[in-house]
């Protein structure tokens, strides 16, 4: 199916579309100052495994606001120290929802939220701006179990790998003689779905946007979002130290992550999908449990794309995206399966 981004009126507002930040937001008055607010996970604050739209949010924000949140590695305390995290370095607020928190949705991520965005409402855009993520503790793992990941007929057996962090260089030691460079980014970042789903995994991605496991989604990108009920109610969670594209045995590095981001709603834009930013290029996605299909529909949008915010005809941008879009495999392992098309902003001078 195609999710086209709707005509937008004005001319200079098409010039700015996905491809600059065009000032305050429309539902903030000249006089509201943002306001930074902190959202550590805690038993009370995070939703377990699942996006609803029926979830109490945490947290209320305006447009513009700025948040510092907090997000727990994908992983039991116990089953880390099994693989050989020491008990003293499995942070507190993990046990602790591990223990007390029972009410769980069919997903495995700990997602923290949901927050409440004011002036939000279905059919507007969710504009989150990652300024900054940064690493609290100084592990990760990655590991697989049988018949998971892209490749289950090839591993009968569960392994899981402790790769220690150094924050100072930003690499990982994945091996001795092997060197992992760190772009940490929120694996899952989703709002609630349409009421009528009901409380959905957090593991597939869809027209919520939640686990996309995009790897470009480094701080100073911006992902945008499109909302289905009042408040957005944002969740942020699965954090990941690195990650190749595909994901191939399902995990990435997976590590606690500390991020700061700011929320802007767009009422001047409408999307059927997930589309991103960043400081070289513009991101067009697309999801389908079929890999040609979400080839397709992530074409599909970078013409869109191209035809709504550069003005180019639909024949022109199908051209452009064939020999100046890079089309990647984003994850092969979440059920519905993601692709996205690389647009260079350097080619438009």
């Amino acid at each position: 199916m195609r999710f086209p981004l709707r005509q937008i009126a004005a001319a200079a507002s098409l010039s700015c579309m996905l491809g600059c930040h065009p000032g305050p937001p429309a539902t903030a008055t000249a006089t509201q100052a943002s306001r930074v607010h902190q959202l550590m996970p805690s038993p009370r604050t995070v939703a377990f495994g699942y996006y609803d739209a029926a979830a109490a949010p945490v947290l209320r924000v305006r447009s513009g606001d700025e948040i510092v949140v907090g997000t727990l590695i994908t992983s039991s305390p116990t089953r880390l120290e099994q693989a050989g995290v020491a008990p003293a370095d499995i942070q507190p607020a993990l046990r602790t929802i591990y223990d007390s928190v029972t009410t769980r949705g069919p997903g495995g991520h700990i997602l923290t939220g949901p927050i409440f965005v004011e002036g939000a409402d279905s059919g507007d855009v969710l504009e989150v701006r990652i300024q900054s993520i940064d690493l609290p503790i100084p592990y990760a793992y990655n590991g697989f179990g049988p018949r998971r990941g892209f490749l289950p007929e090839d591993f009968d057996h569960a392994r899981t790998k402790i790769v220690p962090l150094d924050r100072a260089r930003m690499v990982a030691t994945f091996a001795p003689g092997i060197e992992i460079p760190l772009r940490p980014f929120f694996g899952s970042i989703g709002v609630a779905p349409p009421p009528t789903m009901g409380r959905i995994s957090s593991a597939p991605p869809g027209i919520h946007t939640g686990n996309l496991d995009n790897k470009e989604l480094v701080a100073g990108t911006t992902l945008y979002m499109p909302v289905h009920v009042p408040g957005a109610l944002l969740e942020l969670g699965d954090g990941h130290a690195a990650q190749g594209n595909g994901e191939v045995d399902i995990t990435a590095l997976e590590t606690s992550l500390v991020g700061r981001i700011q929320v802007i709603v767009r009422k001047d834009l409408r999307l059927r999908m997930p589309r991103a930013e960043t400081p070289t290029h513009w991101i067009a996605m697309g999801l389908d449990t079929n890999l040609t299909a979400a080839t397709k529909q992530a074409v599909r949008e970078a013409i869109d794309f191209l035809v709504t915010a550069r003005g180019l005809s639909r024949d022109d941008a199908y051209m452009l995206t064939s020999v100046a879009g890079d089309v990647a495999i984003t994850q092969l392992v979440d059920g519905t399966l993601g692709v996205h098309v690389m647009i260079p902003k350097a080619i438009f001078k």
